[in-house]
């Protein structure tokens, strides 16, 4: 296997946020066909376990489940299977492609989000976020079964030119979807949903996201910290990377239709994650989140953010 090695200080010097600022002029090097291609020759390569199958530049930041490592390490040591269907995304703005698949590690079935960074045709950033039933947090974070989830078909449905929202619209629905989700009481904040919007969180089916929060039961989300990491104009779809911090405070607490119910976070944890939305005809048609459990108020190696 064909591997980049390199120092942790030579990981730190590199150190970078994917902006909209820092992929301008992407489209000039590498367009929509180019991305896409990149990011299947990277799904083969992760999968053979072989770096010199995808062009990556000489120096390659890598992180799994927001740690940063040499690369390749992590479950490109260990990947034996790509399962089911997987989704790919791309923009070529940002120079950023994103993949969401179901493999297998030997006997263990799992979920994969990646963000890869393209400049001059080569792979100069991987992002893995990876969840499975090995790592699953407490209270459980959902998870399907990885033999036979699907993906909602709309999600790779490319809009006409003449129909397609802005990337500042896209972009305000992702954020107005964080922002209903932290300290849900019941109010839709900056964006709407299809009454047939659905949800997978780890390949778990959700319906009636819209019901969900207008119940209130996610008030135990203190803060969503999230950046926007892709942009796909062409199909309407809008990726982020972010964390739900769980103060563990709430107890007991009371849902919009007045019922009592009781919080299953009782102690400070994180959700990490890396989830997309679709949008059409002005509101959100279809979600897609994988997400692990993180140590309270991780931060990301790639943010500049900080602490929101």
């Amino acid at each position: 296997m064909k591997r980049y090695l390199f120092a942790m200080a030579g990981l730190m010097m590199a150190a970078s946020t994917p902006t909209m600022a820092a992929g301008k002029g992407q489209s000039q090097s590498c367009d929509k066909a180019c991305l896409e291609g990149i990011g299947n020759q990277y799904r083969a390569a992760y999968l053979k376990h072989d770096a010199s199958a995808a062009p990556f530049a000489k120096h390659v930041r890598y992180s799994e489940n927001n740690v940063e490592m040499p690369f390749p390490d992590g479950t490109w040591d260990t990947v034996t299977e790509d399962v089911g269907p997987s989704l790919l995304l791309s923009d070529p703005t940002m120079g950023t492609v994103g993949l969401y698949m179901g493999i297998r590690q030997r006997a263990v079935p799992g979920f994969l989000a990646v963000r890869l960074k393209i400049e001059g045709r080569r792979i100069t950033e991987v992002e893995h976020i990876i969840s499975t039933r090995r790592n699953l947090s407490s209270p459980p974070t959902p998870i399907g079964e990885v033999g036979s989830f699907t993906y909602d078909p709309i999600i790779e449905q490319t809009i006409p030119p003449a129909q397609r929202a802005s990337r500042a619209s896209l972009t305000k629905h992702a954020h107005g979807y964080f922002d209903t989700l932290q300290h849900n009481d019941g109010e839709i904040r900056g964006t709407c949903f299809h009454e047939d919007a659905t949800r997978r969180e780890n390949g778990m089916l959700f319906s009636d996201i819209k019901g969900g929060f207008k119940s209130g039961r996610y008030a135990f989300n203190n803060r969503v910290r999230r950046e926007i990491v892709l942009v796909d104009e062409a199909r309407q779809v809008v990726m982020a990377r972010g964390f739900i911090d769980h103060k563990g405070v709430l107890d007991e607490y009371r849902l919009s239709d007045g019922t009592m119910t009781k919080s299953v976070f009782q102690e400070p944890q994180s959700w990490g994650l890396l989830e997309m939305f679709k949008v059409t005809e002005g509101c959100i048609a279809a979600v897609v989140a994988t997400f692990y459990q993180a140590p309270y108020y991780t931060v990301s190696p790639w943010t500049s953010a900080g602490r929101r």
